[in-house]
């Protein structure tokens, strides 16, 4: 009995396809890395020698932000209700101020400024780049110098790995700088598409789109059948080295007191206070005998939280730790003999005036 079997001709898969792994070489220090999707964080090395110790902490001065005048007050409720198309300024300018209560609280802020490394095989086509694969052994990843950036902005770099580039046949195209067009399955022509490749359009009109052949050139590939390789770009040769990314990162994490005047913490992320205190160094150490235990404990636990989060994967270049005391005021008010609330907070002197008492709806027209 003989089986024949049809063979349909592969299909065509868009985009670049991904490298064997047959194609990166083993490198020592890197045996980790793959290609597309990175190494991992790497670990930074234990260093040789001991870990600098934090300073001792500045003293931290001992003053109150003085409260806001009645005429600060005012101001910011008329820019409030101006700021707002529904809003009558009238209770703003007209009502009469009752009441003033100061509710200053305290932000904690820690911010660790931390740089990891990754890296993984890239390729890109050969035009004649330098060549240096087992020249000798590549650096380690954390053994290559690097420009660090200011202290606490967000930065990132990526480098060649000397001593690991070498050229390899194109993956994508086995080194022939061409690939079969998709369109048209390498055949360089196509089914005429108003003839439907009948070659006739009504009865015996011939197709005049292709001449009655029934077929027309493929334009993707001007008839030729093939395409540049769109992962050599038709250099038949790569060149594959490692990429080592180095990520700077400010962490942060704040701590609010919770202060009972009303208005809602969340709100005080978007302003400013008066800065009380700023410790920068190495590594610092958690507060001690602040006023507010609260925030004591707020910097015991974020330090030590801060330390584990990131030493294992990263390395602590500089650590900040910060407060600042926000001015809260609560304003009670009366207009048309009813009572009103409303706060006024941040160096920015933002109000929150959730039932003001003169809104209408209106619309645009």
């Amino acid at each position: 009995v003989v089986v024949c079997a049809m063979f349909a001709p592969p299909a065509a898969v868009d985009g670049p396809s991904a490298p064997p792994a047959s194609m990166f070489d083993s490198m020592p220090g890197y045996e980790g890395t793959v290609a597309g999707g990175g190494g991992g964080f790497l670990p930074p090395p234990m260093p040789a020698g001991p870990v600098p110790q934090p300073e001792s902490a500045p003293q931290m001065p001992d003053w109150n932000i003085p409260s806001i005048t009645e005429e600060t007050a005012r101001e910011a409720l008329i820019l409030y209700a101006s700021s707002k198309c529904c809003y009558s300024s009238a209770p703003a300018k007209d009502g009469v101020i009752t009441n003033m209560e100061a509710f200053n609280t305290y932000r904690y802020r820690l911010e660790t400024f931390t740089e990891s490394r990754s890296t993984e095989w890239n390729h890109e086509p050969y035009v004649g780049q330098p060549v240096d694969a087992f020249a000798q052994p590549p650096p380690g990843p954390w053994d290559i110098s690097v420009q660090i950036p200011n202290f606490f902005l967000n930065a990132k770099d990526t480098i060649k790995v000397p001593y690991t580039s070498s050229v390899k046949p194109c993956h994508g195209c086995v080194g022939m700088g061409r690939k079969p067009c998709n369109d048209c399955a390498g055949a360089g022509n196509k089914v005429c598409w108003v003839c439907n490749g009948s070659g006739f359009r009504h009865g015996d009109d011939r197709c005049h789109h292709c001449s009655g052949r029934g077929r027309e050139n493929c334009n993707h590939c001007n008839g030729q059948g093939s395409r540049q390789c769109d992962v050599c770009r038709g250099k038949q040769q790569l060149l594959v080295y490692i990429n080592l990314t180095i990520n700077w990162a400010n962490n942060s994490d704040d701590y609010v007191v919770e202060q009972l005047s009303g208005l809602q913490v969340a709100n005080l992320s978007k302003v400013s206070g008066k800065e009380l205190y700023r410790d920068s160094q190495y590594l610092v150490y958690p507060l001690m005998g602040f006023p507010d235990p609260s925030v004591v404990q707020a910097s015991q636990r974020l330090v030590s939280e801060h330390q584990g989060r990131f030493s294992q994967t990263s390395r602590i270049l500089q650590q900040r730790q910060t407060i600042e005391l926000i001015p809260v005021t609560k304003v009670t008010y009366l207009w048309k003999g009813k009572s009103n609330v409303y706060f006024v907070y941040g160096n920015e002197f933002k109000v929150d005036a959730e039932n003001y008492p003169a809104t209408c709806c209106c619309s645009v027209m």
